[in-house]
């Protein structure tokens, strides 16, 4: 994809994977970088960095687990022209297995599963009209193994792999492109 001139929007922007993301497509040339996260010290850090190199950049606070956060925050993106990229790509981890609290694995689910299921259903309805656009959901490589010692993790970066490939076939004929980010473990 071509990053020059185009309107991209990240959660989990503050830091990690997302805050790097951010960084490097302000570097290649997006005209607005809209940035999410619940972290807004660190949000203003990358948003000043996304400025510095030359691109607009928008950091609003957003709790991915909450679909309205997510709708709010693409439409800051939109302020700035259609949708090019969007990044779902906030996640959280831990450790445990199914003798979790229910409230906990809800928490997993709303934040590593959901969320892209709210960046996709706030973006699909733009990008299909215009016949193209990009959606990148940043899952995990246990989502394609397994995480030892946390199962609410791996089965939901399992299903954030699946959404992504569902996304694809199901979108795909009509110009969306599809991409899932699976690393292993980041230090941030």
């Amino acid at each position: 994809m071509e990053i020059q001139g185009t309107v991209i929007v990240v959660t989990g922007a503050a830091n990690g994977i997302g805050a790097a993301m951010a960084r490097r497509f302000a570097r290649e040339g997006a005209s607005a970088v809209v940035l999410g996260d619940l972290d807004e010290a660190s949000l203003a850090g990358v948003a000043a960095d996304v400025e510095a190199a030359g691109a607009t950049a928008v950091a609003q606070r957003c709790d991915v687990s909450v679909e309205e956060d997510v709708v709010a925050l693409l439409d800051a993106g939109r302020a700035h022209g259609p949708l090019d990229l969007v990044c779902s790509n906030a996640g959280i981890g831990g450790g445990g297995g199914v003798e979790l609290p229910n409230d906990h694995w809800q928490k997993v689910i709303d934040v590593n599963v959901m969320a892209h299921v709210y960046a996709a259903r706030a973006a699909l309805p733009d990008m299909i009209e215009r016949g193209q656009g990009y959606l990148l959901n940043t899952a995990s490589a246990a989502g394609l193994l397994t995480q030892i010692g946390s199962a609410p993790y791996a089965v939901t970066k399992h299903a954030a792999v699946a959404l992504a490939e569902w996304l694809a076939v199901t979108h795909g004929d009509q110009g969306i492109k599809v991409s899932v980010l699976c690393p292993q473990a980041v230090r941030t």
